[in-house]
């Protein structure tokens, strides 16, 4: 049996490289590598044997392969991808490993079957890679505008957070249109009447595009609810998305300046904590909502509502106990608040979540 031992990360010619580690008695280390990907989790892959780094054939490379590797870096071995006719650039040197055939379940690629070292079939063109890139680890994070003459218009740029970071980048203008575009006019809180679509980098040139192939149907709140594709780098930033949101101000959800009694919401009916027939409190009973126009739009409210806050014991509205709605996979319940550093300002963010002035 071998002990994993993680070399951690490094810094190699401007790009972060993950690194792992096989130690094992009496037998030489084999470290993997992954090199020329888009991004840490994915790259050609290349192994460290007496001394040298060098490249794996893809002859029989497929998901078992790619999740050792995958799996030796770290990652979650689900999402492996195996990589191949040199999809992320030829490598150069030593061909190392050919015919690589895993079951699976080894923790290093050296525990796998192949045809000996530097014994192979194969050129550079036929270079093997991986990619152990979770797409739920994604999330859109926000949107601006930018180099518009005007408030409401401007180039797009998506706040994007992944595993090694976050940064704002641009929406590639393949399939963009006027429904993409009042998205994003909804987003910023104009109204989306009237919202234009513009292409070919309108409004200049961002640092190149995270997002390609928006296509919205319309009534999503955020482009993160409309289908678009990532990491394909089909695009440069003279194809920048831009857009033109209807003149005038955006608008916020105004706030009581005088007190009101909040509404409370809860789900019914359904085994899953997250869904279920939507039912409010009113004048001390339960009811039921009508389905009348109802769409995406009333749905989000009632996710933030439950995602949420109340007062409980107080003799007055607006006043009362601390308490906050806690998901968990087994149970959904409401918890209270230590009082432990709790300040006025602490008690203000409160009175803002319930529609308090």
């Amino acid at each position: 049996m071998y002990q994993m031992t993680s070399k951690g990360t490094m810094i190699l010619g401007g790009s972060l490289l993950l690194t792992l580690i096989a130690v094992g008695s009496g037998q030489p280390a084999t470290e993997v590598r992954l090199v020329g990907g888009a991004h840490i989790m994915e790259g050609r892959g290349e192994v460290f044997h007496n001394g040298e780094w060098g490249t794996v054939c893809d002859d029989d490379w497929d998901l078992e392969e790619a999740g050792v590797v995958c799996r030796m870096l770290g990652y979650n071995s689900d999402y492996a991808t195996p990589y191949l006719d040199a999809y992320s650039g030829e490598g150069t040197g030593s061909i190392l490993m050919g015919n690589v055939t895993c079951y699976g379940w080894e923790t290093s690629i050296k525990d796998c079957i192949h045809d000996g070292w530097q014994s192979h079939y194969c050129d550079h063109s036929e270079n093997a890679g991986v990619s152990c890139f979770n797409p739920g680890l994604i999330m859109l994070d926000g949107v601006r505008l930018v180099g518009g003459s005007h408030p409401g218009e401007g180039r797009i740029e998506v706040l994007q957070h992944r595993p090694w970071g976050t940064e704002w980048g641009t929406v590639c203008n393949d399939d963009w249109d006027d429904i993409d575009a009042a998205v994003v006019c909804r987003m910023l809180g104009y109204g989306d009447d009237g919202a234009i679509a513009f292409s070919s980098a309108t409004f200049g040139r961002g640092n190149g595009s995270l997002i390609e192939n928006v296509d919205c149907i319309g009534s999503e709140g955020s482009l993160e609810e409309c289908f678009y594709t990532w990491g394909t780098y089909n695009c440069t930033s003279t194809e920048d998305a831009g857009v033109r949101c209807l003149a005038g101000e955006p608008t916020t959800p105004s706030i009581p300046t005088t007190a009101s009694v909040p509404i409370e919401v809860r789900l019914v009916g359904s085994a899953r904590v997250k869904e279920g027939r939507v039912e409010v409190f009113h004048n001390g009973e339960w009811g039921t909502v009508c389905d009348d126009s109802w769409d995406n739009n009333d749905a989000r409210v009632v996710c933030r509502m439950l995602d949420g806050v109340r007062l409980v014991g107080g003799t007055h509205p607006g006043e009362g106990r601390v308490e906050v709605l806690l998901h968990s996979p087994w149970v959904t319940e409401w918890v209270t608040v230590c009082d432990d550093d709790w300040d006025d300002i602490g008690a203000a963010v409160v009175c803002r979540m319930l529609g308090y002035g």
